[in-house]
């Protein structure tokens, strides 16, 4: 029998904080949240809750929501029903403290690396300059010292996500939403990504909620694992702690409790496509 850190069960609303000052105390709280496109739903009834400082990743079957719940998360989307709230006030639109990293890096061909990270505090009207020293940092913090004046299509796949991360970074925001930002790599470079990942997150104590279909990954990285099952009526989110102890390297990919938990979230992998 596997020894969860705690029931895979349901989150309902009803076991969600309601009072202001707790609710005030969450980083996100998702409640009962539909969306649908025409005739087809995306997802419904989806509810979660997300502390300050932690690591969560949404995993699910292709097609059950993940990337959606993101985007209305983010002001995106508009959801057709429930809500979502962010550091206690409700989403009406772009959120404006938050880093986004998508799939593609989306990097602009025409700019160096560093430009394509100073993008950032352009597009809020900010002169380049001022974070030109921050940018730099992240540069070297990423491993990515040496290519400041590289373009692109001069880089790999994984060091092009790296720069799309040191950009979502950039202006401090208490808020990363990642949608799936190692996807298109090999195994080895999103390990690699991870940590590094991981590393950047632990010195500016953020806030990540982190999309993938990798159980894997999602075991390695979080502190907490929201699980959907199923597609549009039949999703229904799961919460799964994770107590893996920090931190994490690839020994930790060997403990025993690693293959405990990922077998649980497979699991639950398992009962989502019998919906």
């Amino acid at each position: 029998m596997l020894r969860t850190a705690r029931p895979l069960a349901p989150i309902t609303p009803a076991e969600l904080p309601s009072g202001g000052s707790e609710r005030a105390g969450l980083a996100v709280e998702v409640r009962t949240l539909r969306k649908d496109f025409g005739k087809n739903t995306a997802l419904a009834d989806l509810s979660f809750k997300v502390l300050p400082h932690q690591f969560v990743s949404i995993v699910g079957p292709s097609g059950c929501g993940k990337s959606t719940a993101l985007r209305i998360i983010a002001g995106l989307l508009e959801a057709t029903a429930g809500s979502v709230t962010v550091w206690g006030e409700e989403v009406r639109g772009p959120l404006s403290d938050a880093g986004m990293v998508f799939q593609s890096p989306v990097l602009m061909p025409w700019r160096s690396v560093i430009d394509n990270v100073l993008f950032a505090c352009e597009m809020r009207g900010e002169r380049a300059e001022r974070y030109r020293a921050r940018a730099e940092e992240l540069i070297e913090l990423s491993g990515l010292r040496g290519f400041e004046g590289h373009y692109p299509h001069e880089l790999s796949g994984g060091m092009q996500q790296r720069v799309s991360i040191c950009r979502a970074l950039l202006l401090r925001p208490r808020l990363l939403l990642m949608d799936e930002p190692f996807g298109a790599l090999d195994v080895m470079t999103r390990e690699r990504m991870g940590f590094e990942l991981l590393r950047l997150c632990d010195l500016g104590e953020y806030t990540v909620l982190f999309v993938t279909h990798s159980i894997s990954e999602a075991v390695l990285l979080s502190d907490t694992i929201v699980i959907m099952r199923g597609h549009g009526d039949a999703a229904k989110a799961h919460m799964l702690e994770i107590d893996l102890p920090r931190p994490r390297t690839l020994a930790s990919m060997r403990d025993a409790r690693f293959v405990e938990l990922a077998a649980a979230v497979r699991e639950e992998f398992e009962l989502g496509r019998a919906l």
